[in-house]
């Protein structure tokens, strides 16, 4: 347990270290808020959340994989095949189940009440991938739980896919210039900082577009995906159009944003 915190904790600051750099170095868009604001904003929830998981998922979901291995449950423990494959296939899946978890929280309107607050951040860079309501954190984190359980995932694979999850959601929100040549090639393959801001878009039918976190393939093979916005990467504007003046939230605001907020007309929508 201790050397697996130490692996996750360890891969997520370098990741941070790196993307926060690389926006100082080469930022893809001119920011609009204060980064004092937000990061303060964002930074603190994470460490709530981390709190909030200790307490209710001693272990997490890695001690539900080792259970499941014990005791022999899930589809994978009924197959003896090698362990790359057991393992890629493992990371594979959960993706795609992270992919459609996603689509539900934008459409049933009682998740998208939290998931709105992730939507709600002024700016997108490195600090957005971790700014989600804790009760978000909670619902995905019973959802791998079962997924685990249904699959029969290794613990190794788990931490394997946690440590991806978190590293790909730092990069794909952050404010990065890539060059467009590169990116068009990287995004057939995994979602890019410019395929995901498109999903923060205050337009609706953008909004509901690009849920990939990992690889890019289900939004290709289910048609949620949407390669440009139409006020292009610089003139498309972020966050959510319903909310009024913009706000930077404190972590107090963010707690009771899903109960104050209006729905807007995004949830239970799909890309047209």
């Amino acid at each position: 347990m201790a050397s697996e915190d130490l692996i996750r904790v360890g891969s997520y600051l370098s990741v941070l270290g790196v993307m926060a750099t690389w926006e100082l170095l080469a930022p893809r868009r001119m920011l609009t808020a204060s980064k004092l604001c937000r990061w303060g904003g964002n930074l603190t929830i994470v460490i709530l959340n981390t709190v909030i998981a200790r307490l209710f998922f001693m272990g997490g979901v890695v001690a539900v994989a080792a259970m499941a291995q014990d005791r022999g449950w899930g589809l994978l423990n009924w197959f003896d095949g090698p362990v790359w494959l057991e393992l890629g296939l493992a990371v594979v899946a959960l993706d795609f189940i992270i992919y459609w978890q996603h689509q539900m929280f934008h459409f049933i309107p009682i998740l998208w009440r939290f998931h709105m607050m992730h939507h709600s951040d002024l700016d997108l860079d490195v600090s957005s991938g971790v700014r989600f309501h804790p009760v978000e954190i909670v619902i995905s984190t019973v959802v791998k739980c079962a997924a685990v359980m249904v699959m029969g995932v290794a613990p190794l694979a788990v931490v394997a896919f946690e440590i991806v999850l978190n590293s790909t959601a730092l990069f794909n929100h952050s404010n990065v210039k890539i060059p467009l040549a590169l990116d068009s090639v990287l995004r057939w393959f995994v979602v890019t900082p410019d395929m995901h801001r498109v999903h923060h878009s205050v337009d609706p039918r953008e909004t509901n577009s690009n849920y990939g976190f990992n690889v890019s393939w289900w939004d290709r093979l289910f048609g949620t995906y949407c390669a440009e916005p139409a006020l292009g990467q610089l003139g498309m504007k972020i966050g959510l159009e319903h909310l009024g003046s913009p706000v930077c939230l404190n972590l107090f605001m963010m707690l009771r944003f899903p109960f104050v907020a209006t729905l807007g007309r995004y949830a239970g929508r799909t890309q047209p």
